[in-house]
């Protein structure tokens, strides 16, 4: 990160009490498939309570405002924030003013009635078309109106600098603009891994789609000393070396592409040699744990087997440096989840520097019940922890930097 980014300590320092402060979280979180509103997984909310309490407890009325999901530009009360409110409120140990929209007369109400010390939630930006519009003078006029509450804007949501949208991109060309404690931290950590890694360096690659993880594969593939690649993209490359794959996820069209990854590779990538294969993609389906290069035509892969987890294990262990992004099978069922686990588990014993990178990784880590302090940092950015890897431009950063 630039040394021209103002910090939250500027901003306390400078003194915040009596001041209205705009704070972009990321409270994006999952909620219970069967419980609809009940929150799954709070570890965004919790990563956001340093800055928030910094704040609070330095007398600003602090306005805090997030997306959640995908709703398509207007309300939709699935993707409502009201639950976080409720949830936000009992970590911060004080009520948490809810507005039941973004900008408009309720939001302006719970702006006005903020004390100093105080916290209110506005609802989901996504649900005004102008905060991901593409139209930059729609983007413009919705940052315009949130840019009115407040008297200085704190970007904490760094699962979503990678987007170009009216809260992360345009506010702070508004407002007075600093980094909060999250979003500093994650660049502090993955300028690390950018930067000389201690050696050797691992990088652990799951998730379902080798085209969700090309460009990251490419940009560290250089710089890495193992690259063990786990999940359903792990069928593409075994593919690519000529095994058949049954059933499992495969993408045809990147098959010449792994090849191509293989060979530039020199050594480097290390694939599952075993897996374990269903004949469903179900918790209660049959499966047995069988050679990789012999997964039978009518199952498919859901996770790595032992002999792979052992192998990455071993790999992992000599590390000094680690980064992981990825589950290794569908570890939401138990019957898939050892690999994970197995993973997950040999990264908390590394003698050295650990990221989980965000998303999946970082749930996994908490549904599978791991200690959060065994790992040198989980992000709260997928998508943004890899574009930084990758070397791009990131929206929410850059205008932190303007």
């Amino acid at each position: 990160m630039s040394a021209t980014v103002r910090t939250l300590d500027d901003l306390l320092a400078e003194g915040v009490s009596g001041r209205r402060v705009l704070v972009r979280a990321d409270l994006n979180v999952p909620f219970e498939k069967e419980n609809p509103g009940v929150i799954a997984d709070d570890g965004r909310i919790r990563a956001v309570l340093p800055t928030l309490v910094a704040l609070r407890d330095a007398g600003a009325a602090v306005i805090v405002c997030s997306h959640l999901g995908r709703p398509k530009g207007a309300p939709d009360p699935k993707y409502s924030l009201a639950p976080v409110g409720t949830r936000l409120g009992e970590l911060l140990g004080s009520p948490v003013t809810f507005a039941e929209d973004t900008v408009g007369e309720s939001a302006r109400a719970a702006v006005a009635s903020l004390a100093d010390g105080q916290v209110a939630l506005l609802e989901n930006l996504r649900f005004n078309a102008g905060e991901t519009s593409k139209d930059d003078a729609e983007r413009g006029a919705f940052a315009d109106q949130l840019a009115e509450f407040a008297d200085a804007y704190v970007d904490d949501a760094f699962g979503a600098v990678h987007r170009k949208h009216a809260s992360v991109h345009d506010v702070p060309a508004r407002l007075p603009h600093v980094a909060g404690r999250l979003v500093l931290r994650e660049l502090e950590v993955l300028s690390r891994l950018t930067g000389e890694p201690d050696r050797p360096y691992v990088v652990v690659l799951g998730g379902s789609k080798v085209s969700d993880k090309l460009a990251v594969i490419e940009a560290l593939l250089p710089k890495v000393d193992r690259l063990l690649v786990g999940g359903g993209m792990c069928f593409t490359f075994l593919r690519a070396q000529g095994h058949e794959v049954g059933k499992s996820l495969l993408e045809e069209e990147m098959v010449d592409t792994c090849r191509e990854l293989l060979a530039r590779g020199e050594g480097k990538i290390l694939l599952p040699t075993d897996v374990v294969a269903a004949t469903a993609f179900a918790a209660d389906a049959d499966h047995d744990v069988v050679d990789a290069a012999a997964i039978p035509a009518d199952r498919l892969g859901l996770d790595i087997g032992p002999r792979s987890v052992a192998a990455f294990a071993e790999a992992i262990a000599a590390a000094k440096t680690v980064f992981w992004n990825g589950p290794m099978g569908v570890f939401e069922l138990a019957p898939f989840a050892a690999g994970t686990r197995g993973v997950a588990e040999a990264i908390t014993k590394v003698d050295g520097f650990t990221v989980v990178g965000g998303g999946d990784s970082a749930a996994a880590v908490r549904a599978l019940g791991l200690d959060e302090s065994a790992f040198g940092h989980i992000s709260t950015g997928g998508g943004a922890s890899l574009e930084y890897l990758e070397g791009k431009t990131l929206p929410g950063v850059a205008a932190l930097e303007s």
